[in-house]
């Protein structure tokens, strides 16, 4: 009999992990926090067609095509992210899928690293896709094996969430073997994957039917659980909000909500007869809140100020109490650019000539906080670029916009070609450090190597930059302080579209190397 093995594994690894047991054959993602871990675990398996891609959309696109054509495939990324990938989202719905499809989404309650705090439960509604949300790393190595199941049974995407609590807490789990899955055939359906009007309409339809018998599966699937115990409290809840609540109550009643959209009506209906009182826990947004009200059951539910911020255990008896949410976030030391980073020193430039600086997202987001207290503007991936063209047409003078390397790959592309079609003049700095380095260092086409770390073809930003319209596309060194002064008041001056690529690699990276070449 073969031996069982227990890991110490993280929600993110648990996931890849029961995803690769499950036959999984390709994996596409975009690096963010909380769910970089993902696509770096699944990397490792040479069974697993595992890709960085450009941005979250393709990867999307990629790993659903894949699904379309007969493999087992998966998407994940950052809460942020599955909105770069909601157009091919609300449509895969209605193509469905062939081979298993799950996409997975990483929310960040709390804002540990992310510019919002957005609550991608609402996704699925409006995606009209089924919902999976584990509570622990245990639950994500088994949930999303059943995800894959639901995909291909129902032909349709499954969204399964993690959040920041989930994703990065560990815990032991018994591995399987992988079970090998065979390639779907795929059958030319021109009605089915073909999304014009008439196709559409009619596989519109054919999805609200689907929703019928999903919420059928949702009534009796075990991933929705009642543990009756004193039926004085009952406590319906899903995600790491179970966890917290049992820390808090173990002796009340739950309905615990795995499998969360659509929902099972007639279980709520069920587990409200059975206790005195009922109350909803839930993290961020008052989803369950919603549909409990909706089915015109009464229920205690958190304060509305409790929307605002992550869940932590010691709320759970003032939630229950209705009270309002008192206490402050923690004061916490500010992050700061690396000892050495490449980036300080073109901010000291920016800064010194008195510049308007758009930015965007990454390390050098760091470049807004004092002392350099340079960088002005910091939306979403790209706007570093499409806020500097903004910008340019309300205060015209002394305007730059800043992006990385990996994120003008991302997004920063189509703003650039959009400066040159509308004739803005102006600068634009990519801060080139040779990887993506807020989310740990990973790589991208600009660096010539896979996720595998395998060779590969290597972008050229100043080619790109060049075919995209730039007049100017000037290289320099981030370091050599003086001349890139002389350079951006130079290019300033000029009636003239130029990009300045800024390079210098991480010291991050670097450091890495040192140690691993001794």
């Amino acid at each position: 009999m073969e031996k069982t093995r227990q890991v110490f594994l993280s929600g993110d690894e648990a996931l890849a992990q029961g995803a690769y047991e499950a036959g999984l054959k390709v994996a596409c993602s975009y690096p963010g926090t909380p769910a970089t871990e993902i696509l770096e675990y699944l990397a490792q398996f040479p069974e697993v067609d595992t890709q960085w891609s450009v941005n979250e959309k393709v990867a999307f696109e990629v790993a659903l095509a894949s699904a379309i054509a007969g493999l087992r495939s998966l998407y994940s990324s950052k809460h942020v992210g599955l909105n770069v990938a909601m157009d091919p989202l609300m449509t895969s719905a209605y193509t469905g899928v062939n081979a298993g499809f799950v996409a997975v989404t990483a929310d960040d309650p709390g804002l540990h690293s992310s510019q919002n705090e957005q609550d991608n439960r609402l996704l699925a509604k409006i995606a009209k896709v089924p919902l999976l949300e584990p509570a622990s790393p245990r639950e994500a190595y088994e949930y999303i094996k059943i995800a894959f199941q639901i995909s291909e049974d129902f032909d349709i995407p499954v969204l399964v969430r993690l959040t920041t609590r989930v994703a990065h807490t560990k815990e032991n789990v018994t591995l399987g073997t992988r079970t090998e899955v065979d390639q779907k055939s795929f059958k030319v359906d021109i009605q089915k994957y073909v999304m014009v009007p008439g196709n559409a309409y009619k596989k519109h339809v054919a999805l609200e039917k689907k929703l019928i018998q999903l919420q059928e599966l949702s009534e009796r699937s075990p991933l929705n659980r009642m543990e009756l115990n004193d039926p004085a409290l009952g406590i319906i809840c899903d995600s790491v909000a179970y966890l917290y609540a049992k820390e808090n109550f173990p002796n009340a009643s739950y309905l615990k909500l795995g499998f969360t959209y659509p929902f099972p009506e007639n279980k709520i209906r069920e587990f409200a007869g059975k206790v005195r009182e009922l109350v909803v826990i839930e993290e961020l947004e008052p989803f369950i809140e919603e549909e409990v009200a909706r089915l015109g059951l009464k229920a205690k539910a958190k304060h509305p100020s409790f929307r605002v911020g992550e869940l932590r255990p010691e709320y759970i008896p003032d939630l229950i109490a209705q009270k309002e949410k008192t206490d402050q976030p923690a004061v916490t030391r500010q992050p700061v650019l690396c000892p050495g980073c490449s980036h300080q020193p073109v901010f000291s430039v920016l800064k010194k000539l008195g510049l308007t600086v758009t930015g965007d997202i990454g390390c050098y987001t760091l470049g807004a906080l004092a002392p350099l207290s340079s960088l002005h503007t910091c939306l979403c991936m790209g706007s570093g670029i499409t806020f500097f063209e903004g910008f340019k047409k309300a205060l015209s003078q002394n305007v730059v916009g800043v992006i990385g390397d990996s994120t003008f790959v991302h997004t920063g592309i189509p703003g650039l070609i959009n400066l040159a079609y509308n004739r803005t003049k102006g600068v634009i700095i990519i801060l080139d450090n040779g990887t993506t380095a807020m989310t740990g260092s990973q790589n991208h086409p600009a660096t010539g190597l896979t996720v595998k770390k395998e060779p590969t073809r290597k972008l050229s930003l100043e080619s790109i930059c060049a075919s995209c319209g730039a007049d100017n596309v000037d290289v320099i060194s981030s370091y050599k302080v003086k001349e890139l002064e002389e350079l951006v008041a130079k290019r300033l001056a000029e009636d003239a579209l130029t990009v300045i690529i800024t390079r210098a690699t991480c010291q991050i990276v670097l450091k890495r190397e040192k140690r691993t070449n001794g």
